[in-house]
This record gives C-alpha cells, sequence and structure tokens, in this order.
C-alpha cells in the first residue's frame, strides 16, 4: 500500500515549525506544547533550515536558563546539511532517503526550497497500519504553522491521558 503513495499522501502538511531567530527555549516550549517528536527550523524567507528533534533540544536545554535565553536555534542547525524531499515523490524514495541518512524526519519542500510539510518515520508506521490520513498534498501546503506570533495551544490532559501541569 505504502508502495503506491506520494510522499504528500502520507507527510503532516501542517506541522509546527519555528523560525531561526527564535531562541532554544522558545523551540522546547513548542515542541512540549504541540507534542510533535520533530521541530522544523525555517529561515525568513520560508525556506527549511533544518530540523530539530525533542532530545536534540532537551540536550541544548541542560544550559543554565540565562543562556538558553540568549542561545538562537539557528546555533543548532548551523552546518548541518539539509536532506529535503517534494510532496509529488513517491513515499518509498523518501523511506529509502530516512534509511539512508538514518533520520527519523525529513521536510518536504517545494522546487524553492520553502517548507510545506514534514514526513516522519511515524507516518510511515501509520500508512503500514492503515492509519495515515487521506488529504490532497496542495490543501496541505498552506497550512504550515509557525509558531509566532503565538505558541500552540497547551495539550490538553484527556488527549493523551497523562497528566500535564
Amino acid at each position: 500500500m505504502v508502495e503506491r503513495l506520494s510522499v504528500g499522501a502520507l507527510m503532516d502538511g501542517a506541522p509546527y515549525a519555528i523560525g531561526e531567530d527564535e531562541t532554544v527555549l522558545m523551540a522546547w516550549e513548542v515542541v512540549e506544547r504541540c507534542g510533535q517528536s520533530h521541530l522544523p527550523v525555517v529561515r525568513q524567507d520560508g525556506c527549511c533550515a533544518g530540523v530539530l528533534d525533542r532530545a536534540e533540544l532537551a540536550v541544548a536545554c541542560a544550559d543554565p536558563a540565562v543562556t538558553l535565553s540568549r542561545r538562537r536555534v539557528r546555533d543548532l542547525v548551523r552546518g548541518r546539511r539539509t536532506v529535503t524531499v517534494h510532496a509529488e515523490e513517491p513515499a518509498p524514495r523518501a523511506a529509502a532517503v530516512m534509511t539512508e541518512e538514518r533520520i527519523d524526519a525529513l521536510p518536504v519542500t517545494d522546487p524553492r526550497g520553502r517548507l510545506t510539510g514534514l514526513l516522519t518515520a511515524r507516518d510511515f508506521v501509520a500508512a503500514a497500519a492503515g492509519l495515515h490520513r487521506r488529504t490532497e498534498p496542495a490543501q496541505q501546503a498552506a497550512l504550515v504553522r509557525t509558531t509566532l506570533p503565538g505558541l500552540p495551544p497547551r495539550r490538553r490532559e484527556q488527549e493523551h491521558d497523562i497528566p500535564i501541569p
């Protein structure tokens, strides 16, 4: 089934993303609020600068709070090679890229490099289980959510059956 799907059919076309000029502390808050395991980083022009994962942010947040308020997200993604795919590409090609690069999340971009979605290993698992959502990639592309102005709403306890302060 996954063999016939495109990246656009599997990806999250409305991920929260963060600007590269935001603080590491803000990135952590966004990840905590939205529940994503991966947070795309975008430049001012909307192009993808990289992807941060929850574990990487947790390590970065071990610094003293005064340092975190000054440290920028761009410092965490600077110098990295960012591998991307396009929504029209076949899902097996994206799976091969993720396997070869040993990554769990792959930014989906338009031909100009602007972020249009995020494809994760979790999306492939959902597709294999027949649980993926069928949506049109063109509709999804307009839904990438930047975090500011305004943070995502706090997750509700009943959504995950886990108490969240």
